[in-house]
């Protein structure tokens, strides 16, 4: 398979760089979309859901609250506003995270596509198997 480089950008930081990327799997507000090399340039957004990159050597699994993803001239950009390494957080850390979308999701004047996003936050973590 051919590469391709990939970039994901938080606010806090350039989370991950690499030019070595075979497939990326994101979580299109249409649904997983997964993206090779040479895809038709696209736009879009994300919603909360897992980013599986498969790179020459090794898999990565992210979870991602939401943001954009951009394909052009072989470069993937994904920029969010929350990501982390799903080995890298323990079933307290979800826990919470989890609690804390459960309390948003009670507020009265939430909007519509706020409680999307939040319900499939709920529902993402939830499927994690984290021990």
């Amino acid at each position: 398979m051919e590469q391709f480089n990939l970039e994901i950008i938080s606010p806090e930081k350039s989370f991950l760089i690499k030019n070595d990327a075979l497939e990326v799997v994101v979580p299109a507000i249409e649904g997983y979309m997964g993206i090779l090399k040479d895809h038709t340039p696209i736009i879009s957004f994300l919603k909360p859901g897992i980013i599986d990159v498969k790179l020459n050597n090794e898999s990565l699994n992210f979870y991602v609250d939401d943001g954009v993803v951009e394909f052009k001239n072989n470069t993937l950009s994904i920029l969010t506003s929350n990501i982390f390494d799903i080995k890298d957080i323990n079933k307290n850390n979800v826990d919470i995270i989890i609690k804390d979308a459960e309390e948003e999701l009670k507020k009265e004047n939430i909007k519509d596509q706020d409680r999307f996003i939040l319900e499939k936050k709920i529902e993402v973590l939830n499927s994690l198997n984290i021990n």
